[in-house]
């Protein structure tokens, strides 16, 4: 865009360039009450505006007087406006950016400024011939001016946006390094950006750490920052969440507040996955366990970083508030943990998994009940003679009596060892089944993503009975 344009020539018969310049001076002597009028119509007009005290509204007068001058020189003169003319518009502009202001109702703000002047002209050219002509070759004129001018605040706008949120990364970027060092900030822009997330480090209020890495060959260059702004939206507080890109990594830092549920956050999250799954973006992202204050943040910063290699190579949430400390346990487990279990026990889980897990969901299911047989063949659906020959079944494979509490442990520990090996594929053995070394599994890779159902919120599988040991 050039540095200035023309406001039109204003030619033409000496009649109109005498009503013209009429008109003008008359609505030079009455800006200020045209200035009343039009403040008045972008509080009705815009909710933003009305929304806003005294103070705001004399500021916004002025830059209305400032604007009917400078349009009512310019058209006297009839000379080129330049952008020392409209200089003052800057400064006005990063005031709306900076108090909040949508661009949009900025923008509509000069329109409703335009459209007061206009209506003004109008009653000002009076009836006659020339008055009207006279005006009507003022439209143009000004139509470019509102143009030139609102193009000029849009800029400025738009500059202070890109300043400020370059101002606002490396500050939050800045305050996640500080925090994850173990370090709290005393003073400054990072102590201020802790408070606008709801961190404040000389309190023990509840948060969560977030570690999330975008998967797959083909990762689009912007797709991790998309991320990053959607777990910024997530927040189940008055504040948004601190959430930053950290190298190849996405990390947040979600504060739950007095109160807060960590469940409403795990579900908010899990709804980010998804949607970032529609879109293309395949996000893996673990979430530790409920913390109190900023000084435990290294420590859930490992918790959830380390969650993350359970989860499948197509993505997921795992999350700790979901997991009991059984079933991080049985996550945990070596092959030396499963080599523990008796093969009787062993060989029976591998042929129950094969014909989908009727005998693994009694156990549940009964263990669930408390040991209350009935209840646990109602829960199943079954009839309860159903249910005392499945015991009886179980007892006579694996010499465990489920009523007693150390033999109905061993079974739950050993489906919970069995639930994180991967979907059995192959007939029956009469063998337990066995599993590559730890050291030898791909990383970030979950081998048994059907044990992570109540960390990742998927559907339920063949056997629909909890275990006694998820949260009730």
């Amino acid at each position: 865009m050039s540095a200035a344009f023309g406001t039109g020539t204003l030619s033409g018969t000496e009649t109109l360039r005498t009503e013209r310049s009429r008109i003008l001076a008359e609505l030079l002597d009455v800006v200020g009450d045209l200035a009343d009028k039009a403040v008045e119509t972008m509080r009705r007009e815009i909710p933003a505006y009305e929304a806003r005290g005294a103070e705001f509204r004399a500021d916004v007068r002025e830059q209305v007087v400032r604007h009917y001058r400078t349009k009512l020189a310019v058209l006297l003169e009839e000379r080129t406006v330049t952008f020392e003319d409209i200089a003052f518009t800057r400064r006005a502009s990063m005031r709306r950016a900076q108090a909040g202001f949508d661009l949009a109702d900025y923008i509509n703000a000069f329109r409703v400024g335009q459209q007061v002047f206009w209506e003004a002209v109008v009653e000002h050219a009076g009836r006659s011939y020339a008055g009207h002509e006279a005006a009507l070759t003022l439209a143009s004129p000004l139509m470019r001016y509102c143009d030139f001018a609102s193009t000029h605040a849009a800029n400025a706008y738009a500059e202070f946006h890109q300043y400020a949120a370059a101002e606002t990364v490396r500050e939050s970027r800045d305050l996640v390094e500080l925090l994850l060092d173990g370090e709290a900030p005393t003073r400054g822009p990072q102590l201020a950006t802790a408070h606008a997330h709801g961190l404040n480090p000389d309190t023990r209020a509840p948060l969560v750490v977030v570690a999330a890495v975008l998967v797959g060959a083909d990762i689009k260059a912007d797709a991790r920052h998309a991320a990053c702004a959607a777990i910024a939206r997530t927040g189940i507080t008055k504040h948004r969440t601190l959430s930053v890109v950290r190298q190849a990594e996405i990390v947040a830092v979600p504060a739950l507040g007095p109160g807060g549920d960590p469940e409403k956050l795990c579900d908010r999250l899990q709804s980010v996955q998804k949607d970032l799954l529609a879109e293309g973006i395949v996000l893996a992202m673990g979430i530790s366990t409920v913390v109190e204050g900023t000084g435990q943040i290294p420590r859930a910063y490992q918790e959830a970083r380390g969650i993350l290699e359970f989860l499948p190579e197509d993505g997921g949430v795992a999350a700790l508030p979901r997991i009991s400390p059984f079933e991080y346990m049985a996550l945990r487990a070596d092959d030396t943990a499963r080599h523990l279990v008796d093969p009787r026990v062993a060989e029976l889980l591998s042929e129950d998994r094969m014909r989908g897990g009727v005998l693994t969901a009694t156990i549940r299911a009964f263990a669930a009940a408390d040991l209350n047989l009935r209840a646990a063949a109602e829960q199943l659906q079954i009839h309860h003679n159903t249910a005392q020959y499945r015991l009886r079944r179980i007892q006579e494979r694996t010499g465990r009596n489920l009523r007693h509490f150390t033999d109905l442990v061993d079974l739950l520990v050993a489906i919970a060892l069995q639930d994180v090996l991967p979907p059995v594929t192959k007939s029956p053995s009469t063998r337990p089944p066995r599993t590559r070394p730890a050291a030898a599994r791909p990383p970030a890779t979950n081998p048994g993503r059907e044990r992570l159902v109540s960390a990742t919120n998927e559907t339920d599988g063949d056997a629909d009975v909890p275990s006694a040991h998820e949260p009730r």
